[in-house]
């Protein structure tokens, strides 16, 4: 598995490229969103967040609820989406190619909220830190999360490169699980030795929902901050709509409060003070640097 997915990455992104053959008004706005394992209880909770952008931008909203962020940087490609929720890797990859306008992160009282990636294992490993992963990595099985995640594949590879551990050859075997929680409960259930996932947007999700409680995990390392999604706009699209999009997502926490908290129930429990914010593309140099700095994740000449 881990042989096929990061070429399927770079393939994306070379061939798709970026048709210009879009309408720069759609007759509908079709957003993606990524919806991990839960499509159902995302699509509930974004139910008045639709409502909203249709009152706002006065034409018909379709959500587009995807299991993997590889088919949101597809779709905004091939102009099958005209707006995107991207993990800052995918954002990476999806730049690659000229198509997007970035919009707005999450923000919490109007500054950038951050995250971080974390390699953990389950209670009762005999594995209790770096120094012991080092020593028994060729024993351990490694699970990342999403190809084009950050914190549950590019943060993760990244350091373990950095410490001597090449996930091509160092483990026993190393797995994609898909999703976050796919990578954590892989883990919690002893099916996997080693799992790479985020911790606030991921293990906490988790045990506020039940999935998981505070222990199921044992931790070994956590990153540095890691700047959160970016919403972006397709590039053909009307530069008035773009704008109104935009205007969109930076007032609904004020116009829509319900609508704003159900959108940022899917990764924070407590809306409070919390809203979009305006994002650059420049704020995402650092994961290109970390990207570019891992041969195997080369993407564009």
């Amino acid at each position: 598995m881990k042989k096929l997915i990061i070429p399927f990455l770079t393939i994306l992104v070379v061939l798709l490229g970026c048709s210009s053959e879009h309408s720069k008004t759609p007759t509908i706005l079709r957003i993606g969103i990524y919806s991990g394992d839960q499509p159902i209880q995302t699509k509930e909770k974004i139910k008045d967040f639709q409502k909203y952008f249709q009152k706002e931008l006065n034409m018909p909203v379709e959500f587009v609820f995807t299991t993997d962020y590889t088919t949101l940087v597809e779709g905004i490609q091939r102009n099958k989406l005209d707006v995107v929720q991207l993990s800052p890797f995918a954002y990476v990859l999806a730049t690659k190619k000229d198509c997007l306008v970035p919009l707005v992160t999450i923000g919490m009282n109007h500054m950038r909220t951050e995250y971080h990636s974390f390699i953990f294992t389950y209670p009762s490993s005999p594995i209790n830190s770096i120094d012991d992963l080092k020593k028994h990595a060729k024993e351990l099985t490694l699970c990342f999360a999403d190809p084009a995640s950050a914190s549950g594949h590019l943060i993760p590879r990244s350091y373990l490169k950095s410490i001597g551990l090449d996930p091509e050859t160092s483990f026993k075997q190393v797995v994609f699980a898909g999703s976050h929680p796919a990578s954590m409960l892989s883990v919690k259930n002893k099916k996997i030795d080693i799992g790479c996932s985020t911790n606030e947007l991921g293990y906490q999700r988790l045990i506020v929902n039940g999935s998981l409680k505070e222990g199921d995990l044992k931790t070994l390392w956590v990153s540095d901050p890691i700047i959160n999604d970016a919403i972006c706009a397709n590039k053909n699209l009307d530069s008035k709509l773009i704008e109104k999009i935009k205007t969109a997502y930076l007032e609904v926490d004020k116009k829509d409060p319900k609508a704003f908290a159900g959108s940022i129930s899917r990764y924070y429990s407590d809306a409070t003070n919390m809203q979009f914010i305006v994002t650059y593309d420049s704020l995402y140099n650092n994961i290109r640097r970390i990207a570019e700095s891992i041969k195997e994740l080369k993407t564009v000449k």
